[in-house]
């Protein structure tokens, strides 16, 4: 063997007890297990394990990390973790397919989400093209962790018709049924939206359902960030239990949960929805991240209509001080779509990170303490970030509920997703904490889930929504992408105040049997490649 793992307990990921092994790792494989009492293994390297659990590599079901996987080899965020594979092109805006123009405007419009990408050499515009340059990552040594991808329908929207508000063309509705078809065919896992971003969330039922049955000829998933987290949040994931229903395609809930106050406490109700879907036959899984507040940019806030016509058209309407005094009114007073339905409240809005570090000071502070700092008007503080960042800014947004996160981590169908975005001085902890929480605060502290069953969360239920025939559990023959965590030990170290902290209680790493974290260090392996689709 190239490696024995001696005397570990082995958590297989399949939601059974555990168990004592030895796990002999060859060619990038698991060659053998060899349970107490069977004949022990030899090997070129023996790793003494004892008193550390054994578990497939975990998947990111939900990562912005589509351009810090490319500047940065270390990515100790994910890492560290003991993430090994994770999903990108979320929430219906990145960068593939594209063209010069499309490209120009994505960039721009996710700043928050990615940083601008001016350290990045775009020199892919297809999916197929974007998967080969994760394969090359840094020297054509590869990347830090593996990377899947979904075709992201708002940029599918902006390349065949732009941002406009209005219902596609029959003309415009095939060059996206195309667009969907080329990105599947060259390696996506499957379709993703955000419906309460833009363009994404101009489409209907209608054209939502007819790039869905394209999906699911190709046998992917359609992963929609939904129309309402908010007031209308259960109203939201009906509509996408009966869309994927009728275009007969697999369904995955991204970050799905509960939130604002309208929603306290009713977790209950969408599990019950889902479950009477399931019992019907329906294909639904979905992710979380363990975590109370949620994280996106401060532009996705405004109405949809503000939206129309690209980020440059955004800017123009901040600075008209009538249409600007418009967007606060559907802010403040009516609720607008980008926050879910429900008025705003400012305290709740915390500023994480800006792209112009003339705004540095506002990270760490609510638009509202940041207002009455200044002696004005929360909208006027939040317009002029808006403004001066040009739509850079990122935020965390205190409304969701502890209940409604542990009721829906504990689903048959959950599985575990960061949300984590990268970018800002005060990201979000989940970003370099998730499964780490997962492990260490809810099955070990608070015994939410069992160990086994919070493993197989964040492994197999992942790999099977994939349908990746050999990584998500600890079996002969399958990849040796794994995880060595003490069980007593394992916890985010990231916190709010400290949202980059390493975790800790996980001294090894193996991406394709090779150590990419060695004895709680990140070594210089980048053995991560893009996984394509598997054939129907």
């Amino acid at each position: 063997m190239d490696l024995v793992i001696r005397d570990v307990t082995v958590v297989d990921g399949g939601g059974g007890a555990p168990y004592r092994a030895d796990a002999g790792i060859s060619g990038g494989r698991i060659a053998a297990l060899r349970r107490e009492g069977e004949p022990s293994l030899s090997g070129r390297r023996v790793l003494d394990a004892h008193g550390l659990a054994l578990a497939p590599g975990f998947i990111d079901m939900h990562a912005h990390s589509d351009l810090a996987l490319l500047r940065d080899p270390d990515h100790s965020a994910k890492a560290a973790q003991g993430v090994t594979l994770e999903v990108l092109g979320q929430d219906g805006l990145s960068y593939a397919p594209v063209d010069d123009r499309t490209l120009a405007q994505v960039r721009s419009a996710i700043t928050g989400w990615n940083g601008d990408g001016s350290d990045v050499d775009f020199d892919w515009r297809t999916v197929g093209g974007y998967l080969d340059r994760l394969d090359r990552g840094f020297d054509g040594q590869g990347i830090a962790v593996n990377a899947a991808y979904l075709v992201p329908q708002g940029t599918v929207r902006m390349l065949a018709m732009g941002w406009e508000d209005r219902p596609p063309s029959p003309g415009e509705l095939e060059t996206m049924r195309r667009l969907v078809a080329e990105g599947l065919e060259q390696g996506a896992v499957g379709l993703s939206s955000g419906l309460t971003y833009t363009p994404g969330m101009y489409a209907d039922d209608a054209e939502l359902t007819e790039l869905c049955r394209v999906v699911a000829t190709y046998g992917g998933y359609y992963c929609p960030h939904h129309r309402s987290y908010g007031a209308g949040a259960l109203e939201a994931y009906a509509e996408m239990v009966a869309l994927t229903r009728r275009a007969g395609c697999a369904l995955h809930l991204a970050h799905a949960t509960m939130n604002f106050g309208v929603n306290q406490g009713r977790a209950g109700e969408l599990l019950a929805l889902l479950d009477g879907a399931l019992a019907e036959g329906a294909d639904i899984t979905l992710d979380s991240y363990p975590y109370t507040p949620g994280c996106t940019t401060l532009v996705a806030m405004l109405p949809s209509w503000a939206g129309e016509g690209g980020p440059d058209a955004v800017l123009a309407r901040l600075a008209d001080e009538a249409v600007a005094g418009e967007i606060r009114r559907h802010l403040e007073e009516l609720g607008s779509d980008g926050c879910h339905g429900v008025p705003i409240d400012w305290e709740t809005i915390e500023i994480s990170g800006v792209s112009d570090p003339a705004f540095a000071a506002y990270v760490g502070t609510t638009v509202r303490a940041a207002a009455e700092a200044r002696g004005e008007a929360p909208w006027t503080t939040a317009r002029r970030l808006l403004i001066g960042d040009r739509l850079g800014t990122t935020i965390l947004q205190h409304v969701g509920h502890e209940e409604n996160v542990q009721a829906i981590m504990r689903h048959r169908v959950h599985t575990g997703g960061s949300d984590g975005i990268l970018q800002g001085a005060k990201p979000h902890p989940r970003a370099y904490g998730t499964f780490p929480h997962y492990l260490g605060h809810y099955a070990r502290e608070l015994g939410v889930l069992s160990l086994p069953e919070a493993v197989a969360h964040l492994t197999s239920r992942p790999a099977a929504r994939l349908r990746l025939p050999d990584r998500g559990l600890v079996r002969e023959g399958y990849r040796a992408d794994l995880v060595l965590f003490d069980p007593e030990t394992v916890a985010a170290g990231s916190t709010f105040e400290r949202p980059r902290t390493l975790p800790t209680g996980i001294p090894y790493v193996l991406i394709d049997g090779r150590f990419t974290i060695e004895d709680g260090r990140r070594t210089d392996v980048l053995a991560g490649r893009a996984v394509r689709r598997t054939p129907v």
